[in-house]
This record gives C-alpha cells, sequence and structure tokens, in this order.
C-alpha cells in the first residue's frame, strides 16, 4: 500500500458509538453478527441505489413518452441520478468519516426511498430530473458512507477483500436486477413506488442494526468547499448532457468556463482549509490516481455504453422492454457471479493488475458486438455481453478495494467517494458522448458500431493507465 505523509492520514484514532471488541475478533474465521449484519444490510441497500439508477435504462421510451420529453432532452432522464451522485459523492464521503456514517447512509436511504417514491408521481419532465438528481444525491450518501461502514466492521485484510468484494457483486446485482424488475412491472410508476418502498422497509431496518462509526478530525466542516465542489461539478454534468446538442452553443461554453473556474477556486480552499473535504496531496500517490483513473473510465467506457444500449436496442430492432432487460441481466449477472468470486484471486493478483484485466475484457466484449444492431440480431451479442460482463465483475470487485486502500484507513468513506465521484462523471460524459455518437451518425446501427469503438479505445487507454500508475518503492 502507497505510504501517506502523517499529516496527510491525521494522528487521530477512530471512534466509535460503541467500543466494542472489534480487534481482538478481527483475525477470526467468521466475522461477529454485527459485522455481517452490516455487510448484508450495506450491500442490500445498495444494490438497491443502482436498481433505481439503472431502472431507466429499460423504460425510457415508455417514461420520455408519459412526460412528454422530447428527444433532445431524454439525456437527462438518465443523466438526473448520475448528477447528483457527482456532485456529492466527495461531500457525502467526508461528511460520513467526520460526523458518523450509520447517520450518513440511513438519512441518505431514508431520502432515496421518499424521492424515488414521489419521483413515481410527477408529471413533467423538469420535475421528474429533479427527483432523480435529488435521488442521486441520496445514492451519494448511500455510496459512500456503506464502505466505511464496511471498512470499520472488517479491520483484517483479508475479511475487508472479501466483503468489499460481496459490496462490488451487489453493486453488479443492483444493475442486473433494476432493469428487469422494472420492464416486469405493469408500468413505470409501479416500479419506482416498489423500489420507494422497499428502500424505506430497509431505512428502518438500519435504524437497529448498524453501530455509529466516524474519524473526526476536528475543526469546522469544510461547508465552501463542498458548496464550490458540488457548483463545479453540476456545471461541468450540465455542460456534458447540454453538449450533445451542440458543443459550441453560448450556454454549452458557459458552463465549461463556470466549471473551470470553480474547480481552481475549489482548490484554492482546499489548500487553505484546516480541514479539507479532500487532502490534495493524495494526488501524488499512484493507487489513489489508479483508483480516480479506473472509475472515470468505467464510467466513460462501460456505464455510458450499457446505459443507452437497451433503449437502443428497443428503437433499432423492435426488443420490448422485458427482453432487453433480460440482456442487460445476461451481462449485469454474469458481473455479479465473477465479482463474488474475485476474491479467490486476492492472494495472486493485485487490485491494480485486476482493473486493467476488467477493462481489456470490456474492449474485447464490446468490439464483439460490432455489426448486431445492423443485423437485427440480438443472438449476436450473447458472446460480446458474456465477456464484457466478466470484464465488469473485475472492475466492480477492485474499484471499491482500492478506493479504501488508496487513502489512510480513518479516511475511506473520503476515498470511497472520490472514487465513485470519477466514475459517475464518467457515466454523464460517457451518456451524453453514447447519445451525441449515436444521433449524428447516418443509420443506428452505423452510429451504434462507432459507440462500441469509441467504448473499445478508452478502455484500452484505461488498461495501460492504470498498469501505469503502479506505487513507487
Amino acid at each position: 500500500m502507497a505510504q501517506f505523509d502523517q499529516a496527510s492520514s491525521g494522528p487521530a484514532a477512530e471512534t466509535t458509538a460503541s467500543r466494542s471488541d472489534t480487534a481482538s475478533t478481527s483475525h477470526a474465521v467468521s466475522p461477529p453478527p454485527k459485522a455481517r449484519a452490516t455487510l448484508i444490510l450495506t450491500s442490500a441497500v445498495t444494490a438497491v441505489a443502482l436498481m433505481i439508477y439503472t431502472a431507466p435504462m429499460v423504460t425510457l421510451p415508455e417514461t420520455a413518452a408519459a412526460l412528454h420529453t422530447p428527444v433532445s432532452a431524454q439525456a437527462w432522464l438518465l443523466n438526473g441520478t448520475p448528477l447528483g451522485l457527482a456532485a456529492l459523492l466527495l461531500v457525502a464521503g467526508s461528511l460520513a468519516d467526520d460526523y458518523g456514517r450509520r447517520r450518513l447512509f440511513l438519512s441518505g436511504t431514508f431520502a432515496l426511498g421518499l424521492t424515488t417514491a414521489v419521483g413515481a408521481f410527477l408529471t413533467t419532465t423538469w420535475w421528474f430530473t429533479l427527483a432523480r438528481i435529488a435521488q442521486g444525491a441520496a445514492s451519494a450518501a448511500i455510496l459512500a458512507s456503506s464502505l466505511g461502514l464496511i471498512v470499520h466492521a472488517f479491520p483484517a485484510p483479508q475479511a475487508r477483500r472479501h466483503a468489499t468484494g460481496v459490496w462490488g457483486a451487489c453493486v453488479s446485482g443492483g444493475i442486473a436486477v433494476g432493469p428487469l424488475v422494472a420492464g416486469a412491472m405493469p408500468t413505470w410508476r409501479v416500479a419506482y413506488v416498489v423500489f420507494g418502498i422497499v428502500a424505506l422497509l430497509l431505512a428502518a431496518f438500519g435504524a437497529r442494526s448498524l453501530t455509529e462509526s466516524r474519524a473526526p478530525r476536528g475543526g469546522r466542516p469544510d461547508i465552501i468547499g463542498a458548496l464550490v465542489f458540488s457548483l463545479a461539478l453540476g456545471a461541468l454534468v450540465a455542460a456534458l448532457t447540454l453538449g450533445r446538442d451542440g458543443w459550441f452553443r453560448t450556454p454549452v461554453g458557459v458552463l465549461l468556463g463556470l466549471a473551470v473556474v470553480l474547480t481552481g477556486l475549489f482548490v484554492i480552499v482546499e489548500r487553505r482549509g484546516r480541514t479539507p473535504m479532500i487532502d490534495l496531496r493524495l494526488l501524488r500517490h499512484p493507487r489513489f490516481l489508479a483508483s480516480s483513473a479506473g472509475g472515470l473510465f468505467t464510467g466513460l467506457a462501460v456505464i455510458g455504453l450499457f446505459s443507452f444500449m437497451p433503449s437502443l436496442l428497443q428503437r433499432s430492432i423492435g426488443m420490448s422492454a422485458i427482453g432487453t432487460a433480460w440482456l442487460l441481466m445476461l451481462w449485469s449477472g454474469i458481473s455479479f457471479l465473477t465479482a463474488l468470486q474475485v476474491r479467490r484471486l486476492a492472494d495472486r493478483v493485485t487490485s491494480r493488475q485486476q482493473l486493467a484485466a476488467g477493462f481489456v475484457l470490456h474492449a474485447v466484449g464490446v468490439v464483439a458486438l460490432l455489426g448486431s444492431i445492423a443485423a437485427h440480431s440480438w443472438t449476436r451479442l450473447l458472446p460480446g455481453l458474456i465477456v464484457a460482463g466478466i470484464g465488469s465483475g473485475l472492475l466492480n470487485a477492485a474499484l471499491p478495494l482500492i478506493s479504501v486502500e488508496s487513502v489512510p484507513p480513518t479516511r475511506a468513506a473520503m476515498g470511497s467517494g472520490a472514487q465513485q465521484t470519477f466514475r459517475y462523471i464518467g457515466s454523464c460524459a460517457g451518456v451524453a458522448m453514447t447519445i451525441a455518437i449515436v444521433t449524428s451518425a447516418r443509420t443506428a446501427a452505423h452510429g451504434a458500431d462507432l459507440a462500441v469503438i469509441v467504448s473499445a479505445v478508452l478502455s484500452v487507454l484505461a488498461a495501460v493507465l492504470v498498469l501505469v500508475l503502479r506505487d513507487r518503492d
């Protein structure tokens, strides 16, 4: 693991609401019941958050028709949740470490259930997009704090590798099940009501079973840094989403310029702050850079392509919503099974090597998809989806582990939030890029092939970058 400056990690020992004998049991073969309950609950809520995130992948045509959303605005129906995620993940991770991971996790779970259920009754694109952004913000609190809770519950390295592997598999599981459940429901509105009720029930269960943990650093919360960072990412994601209708339009240029200015201001605020949201010295550490790059390119190359693929299949070859959900289930289901088995490689393959292998397999898998849309054959998709699913499983297992290994243990939620921030920035950019490529091509089939080629090239570039960013001796 990379070495950190003392100032980077801080001398404060992690405090907990209940000081149990976790240390004495950390090397036991079987984790204590509290740890198992923590893993089960955080993984279940994470899966639900991803189910809600991926639901529009198969319901986009139906949702757009119900909300009277024009084609030019449909990217917002997909990008609303990643906008909330990208803008608040790093903020949520920092707040979770300082003020309580359980507190933030439960608040996020309750907010996710409420905003999802409310979203089912909205009737305009504008309000539904706002609800999706709110769902992303709630999911940010869940995803960032859940890994912090797991790191606290599983202090032993081997147990932690297993636990983060299970959590990563549930990311794949949520992606797999979400579109299938949404497609099987009578309407997309019923699906949102069901997802919302499940999240609220899990919040109630978590209030009784989770133990609080935090790593306070002292000082005031970095409110200015959080506000500036959220505004910068909001401007960037908005520019990426609007850019699909023309990158040289004035609103896009203004938003990109604003994002650059606010990012510069954020750097100044973090350098001068006593308790910064993120210690910028971490950017000198190859493992932290590899974690960030892995998240960014996962969003760009993997999530960006597969977020729009179901809608493309429905429109181009006439597949039903449930049919596309089953195809997506094949890809993400294999990803789920792969992520569960990756722990067997932990002693032989590093998380950085797993990332590189995952990107390479994704590239190979999506290249095999070339020509499928033009042939109007969903069966030609199957080999590529299987290989890409294995690659995605490697990515989902390695990313949470490398994100918590790339920072001091007391900043685990921040490390998770940083990696996932880049992941969903990449997702927003990837979705906007994929839609722009497909819709600007002479035919949907030609656009799909171009999007596949871009995804493969980005994946190969990511594999090379992750391998180059190795720890210095």
